[in-house]
């Protein structure tokens, strides 16, 4: 619902007409009297547009075809005073002392009636008033915004990490489709990509903040997106692979689509959306603690690891992928020739080994309780088993995965001390393209990291500083990525400094990420990786500031999430925790870590914990 107040200083000086359009042509301002012809583009793409009655003006249309979706927008108005008549399709109102408008758009995609559907959301808003409906929107709202507040020098900053804990809880509830390219917010007839879901990074990157920032309901409709690409991801498995399980590529749509998309080679073959979607299940639970939602999605997760297990081909001793891609990259081999296809892509070993390990662990987790079920999110009934013959159990499906595990690549160091982002230590044909698919370890994954795997971290840092001085970050969310890949290098001021340069280079007057053009996932991963920054769980242990940068040194963040769904209160002085609270949904034992200092922490459900670092 959109609910716009119009009020004055003085009585009887609210005057206007309302006009729904939707059309290719940018409304004409200047006054009627002028205007010589009215261009019909303003209204091209409906079918109708009309007034009912009782103040409310209609606007409706099909996109096209037998069976394709049918659309409506209803506007109501409530006028304070005046005159309010209906003309034609439209709605004057003179003299007002105020007036509210309310509009609500529907289609088939969830309603079987989207004229009624919309009439009736709009006459029941009005009914209830703008006084109530306003309240609610603010205590709808401030029950997500207000679990986090942060204080640090930077206004700016804090601006942008606040924008992007907006967007997400504005434009993914549950209930409704995920965030998309543009949010909720495209304009365009013909957007750029088609305003779909990209789920080769840009997808992915929409819901980075969700959990740290407290904010797991607005994670929710991915998993619903999710669940609806599994019978076409068992298709395209079974009739372009045969291979078990289910599989999707770089992008979908709100129809589930799991089959290639587009014509662009280095983009369109690559086979590990499905398996990458599946860690946001994975980390949803390792945030929440939620065991049903682990039971009821723990089936989605094997059937991506599913997938992967028949596809992978042996080499070298080695069991990978082939073939596949570096999203979206390309190489140049000895000769010259150029090449996007290959096998056994780093991004893909990695992704795969954190699927594998989180279906063994989920597994552990899960042992003893009753029978897992599969659930349709449509129909709340046990789906049936996945049309090939002789599937196995769980178990048996776990057995594969640890076997197979053994027998992914590890990470390797190239001639330059980088990551290497193929099987074979290619030359870029662009050193600073604007995908960092392989260090996709370090960040979102969690196999990379400066305590545990020193070696890794330096040839992380590496690639990271040759994509930069080739000319990386030049688009909005990849310089985003950076930031959230210097902050797992425990690197503040770099993180900062890119915080700044996207601030520069790649944000819209209106605070909206350019890619260009507008595309939100910049948004999403800027305000990631600001939490990044303060606090970080993905090791095991709860480590407090990081890649806190000089130019913070003092301030405060409360109500950040760590793994094991611990909310996390920090207060900073020069550059160190003043204190920290931690408030646990259960009794447990943690870690809380301050640079070399550690603490081992007994923390009682519901209970604030107060811990200092002498």
């Amino acid at each position: 619902m959109i609910a716009i107040r119009l009020t004055a200083d003085r009585p009887g000086q609210i005057s206007f007409y309302t006009q729904l359009s939707r059309g290719n042509i940018t409304w004409d301002l200047s006054p009627y009297q002028t205007q010589v012809l009215r261009n019909p583009g303003y209204n091209s793409h409906i079918d109708r547009c009309f007034n009912p009655g009782d103040n409310i003006t209609v606007m409706s249309g099909q996109c096209g075809g037998e069976d394709s979706i049918r659309y409506c927008c209803a506007l109501a108005v409530l006028a304070e005073g005046g005159q309010t008549e209906s003309i034609g399709n439209s709605l004057s109102v003179s003299g007002a002392d105020s007036a509210t408008l309310y509009i609500a758009a529907s289609t088939t995609f969830r309603s079987k009636d989207p004229q009624e559907n919309a009439i009736s959301a709009v006459k029941k808003a009005r009914e209830k008033g703008w006084e109530k409906v306003y309240a609610d929107h603010i205590k709808d709202y401030r029950n997500l915004f207000d679990r986090v507040s942060l204080s640090i020098p930077d206004k700016t900053a804090v601006f942008f990490f606040n924008f992007g804990r907006y967007l997400l809880i504005s434009s993914s509830r549950p209930g409704s489709l995920p965030a998309n390219l543009q949010g909720i917010w495209n304009k365009d007839m013909s957007p750029a990509w088609g305003s779909k879901f990209t789920i080769n990074i840009n997808t992915e990157m929409n819901y980075w903040p969700a959990e740290t920032c407290n904010l797991s309901e607005c994670h929710l409709p991915l998993f619903d997106l999710i669940e609806r690409m599994i019978p076409n991801g068992r298709h395209t498995a079974r009739f372009m692979y045969g291979c078990r399980g289910f599989v999707a590529h770089h992008n979908t749509d709100i129809w589930a689509d799991t089959a290639p998309q587009d014509t662009c080679l280095s983009a369109t073959y690559w086979i590990m959306s499905a398996a990458w979607l599946c860690l946001h299940i994975w980390e949803h639970y390792l945030f929440t603690c939620d065991r049903e939602f682990l039971k009821k999605h723990y089936g989605t997760m094997l059937e991506a690891a599913r997938f992967l297990i028949d596809y992978l081909i042996e080499d070298n001793g080695y069991l990978v992928t082939c073939p596949t891609l570096s999203p979206e990259n390309e190489y140049r081999l000895d000769n010259g020739e150029k090449g996007v296809i290959c096998k056994a892509a780093s991004m893909d070993n990695q992704i795969m080994t954190e699927l594998f390990k989180a279906c063994i662990r989920a597994h552990e987790i899960l042992s003893g309780t009753e029978k897992i079920k599969q659930i349709d999110s449509e129909t709340d009934t046990p789906l049936r088993q996945p049309d090939i013959e002789n599937t196995p159990d769980f178990k048996d499906i776990i057995a594969e995965i640890k076997t197979t595990l053994q027998r992914i690549a590890p990470i390797s160091i190239g001639r330059y001390g980088q990551i290497m982002e193929w099987n074979e230590d290619y030359e870029e044909t662009d050193p600073g393209h604007r995908h960092i698919s392989h260090l996709f370890a370090l960040h979102p994954g969690s196999q990379i990291d400066p305590d545990t795997t020193p070696e890794l971290a330096a040839a992380a840092r590496t690639t990271l500083e040759r994509r930069l001085a080739g000319g990386g970050g030049h688009t909005g969310w990849s310089r985003a990525w950076i930031i959230n890949m210097w902050a797992r290098l425990h690197d503040g001021n770099k993180a900062e400094e890119n915080i700044q340069a996207l601030l520069e280079r790649s944000t819209l007057p209106n605070m909206f990420d350019n890619h260009p053009p507008f595309q939100i996932d910049g948004n999403f991963g800027c305000t990631a990786g600001i939490a990044e920054m303060l606090l970080q769980s993905q090791s095991g242990c709860i480590n407090i500031l990081p890649a806190l940068p000089d130019p913070w040194a003092k301030g405060s963040v409360c109500g950040l999430n760590a793994l094991g769904n611990i909310t996390v209160n920090i207060v900073w002085s020069d550059m160190k925790p003043v204190y920290v609270e931690l408030l646990p949904a259960y009794d447990c034992e943690v870690k809380v870590r301050f640079k070399e200092k550690e603490l081992t922490v007994n923390l009682k459900k519901d209970e604030l914990n107060r811990v200092q670092f002498i």
